[in-house]
C-alpha cells in the first residue's frame, strides 16, 4: 500500500485512490457526533446556498455547518459537536456546509473511494481502509478553509497514517500537539464564543467512535454514512 500525505484544497483536487479528507476542527468531529446521535446520514455540500435549497426541496430537514466559525442565517445548527451532542437528530437527513471538510470532498474528484476523518474516528478510518485493501491512499488535511496548514489536521493525518502502517501512536502526545497549536487557541476565547471550549474537548477525544465515515454519491449528491467497524 502507498500512502500519500498532502494538504488544502489543492491537495483534495489532486488526491487520488482511496482519499481521506480531515477536518478535526470542526467539520468532521460534528459529524461524527451526529452519526453517534443517530443521524441517518449527511449530505455535504460546498456551499450556504445549496444546503438552504435542499433543506427547501426536502432532501433533509436539518442545516448544520460555519462561515468563518459561526452559524449562518437560516442554518439550524453551527458546526459544534458540543451543540450537536445535546441535540435531537436520530433518524435525521442533515446538510452539513463548512469552510474545508465539506469544500474538500467535493473537491476530491479524482477519487476511486472518500472518507470523511478527525482525531475521533481516525482508528476507526484506518481499520476500514485497511478491510477494503486500498493499494492508495491520499491522506489530506484541509487546515484553515483549505488554504493554510493548521497542526490539527496535520497531526490527525500522520497519526492517521501511522495507524495504517501497523504503529501504535502515542495519543497524549498528539493531543499535546494540537493542543499547543493557533488554532486551539480560538476555543475558549471569550471574545470568540461561537468557538465553545467543549468543542476542542470533543476534538480531541481520539479514537472516541467505533465507525468511520464513508462518502458515496447517491441520487447526484455526496452523502456520508457511518461504516462500523471491529
Amino acid at each position: 500500500m502507498k500512502i500519500v500525505l498532502n494538504s488544502l484544497l489543492y491537495g483534495a483536487k489532486e488526491a487520488e485512490g482511496t482519499v481521506v479528507i480531515i477536518d478535526v476542527y470542526r467539520a468532521f468531529t460534528t459529524a461524527a457526533i451526529a452519526f453517534s446521535k443517530g443521524a441517518e446520514k449527511i449530505i455535504l455540500v460546498s456551499e450556504i446556498d445549496e444546503a438552504l435549497a435542499l433543506k427547501k426541496q426536502g432532501v433533509g430537514t436539518i442545516c448544520m455547518g460555519e462561515v468563518g466559525g459561526m452559524r449562518p442565517d437560516g442554518f439550524d445548527f453551527g458546526n459544534s459537536p458540543f451543540e450537536l451532542s445535546r441535540s435531537e437528530v436520530s433518524g435525521k437527513t442533515i446538510i452539513q456546509s463548512t469552510r474545508a471538510g465539506t469544500v474538500g470532498v467535493n473537491a476530491a474528484v479524482k477519487a476511486d473511494k472518500i472518507y470523511a476523518s478527525s482525531l475521533v474516528i481516525a482508528e476507526s478510518t484506518a481499520k476500514a481502509i485497511l478491510e477494503d485493501g486500498s493499494q492508495l491512499v491520499t491522506i489530506v488535511a484541509m487546515g484553515s478553509e483549505g488554504k493554510v496548514k493548521t497542526d490539527e489536521d496535520e497531526q490527525c493525518a500522520l497519526y492517521l497514517k501511522n495507524l495504517i502502517e501497523g504503529r501504535k501512536p502515542n495519543k497524549k502526545a498528539v493531543q499535546s500537539l494540537v493542543d499547543i497549536g493557533s488554532e486551539s487557541q480560538k476555543y475558549g476565547d471569550p471574545q470568540r464564543p461561537h468557538f465553545d471550549i467543549r468543542d476542542k474537548e470533543y476534538a480531541l477525544a481520539i479514537d472516541s467512535f467505533p465507525f468511520a465515515i464513508t462518502v458515496n454519491r447517491e441520487d447526484g449528491l455526496l452523502t456520508a454514512r457511518p461504516k462500523s467497524v471491529i
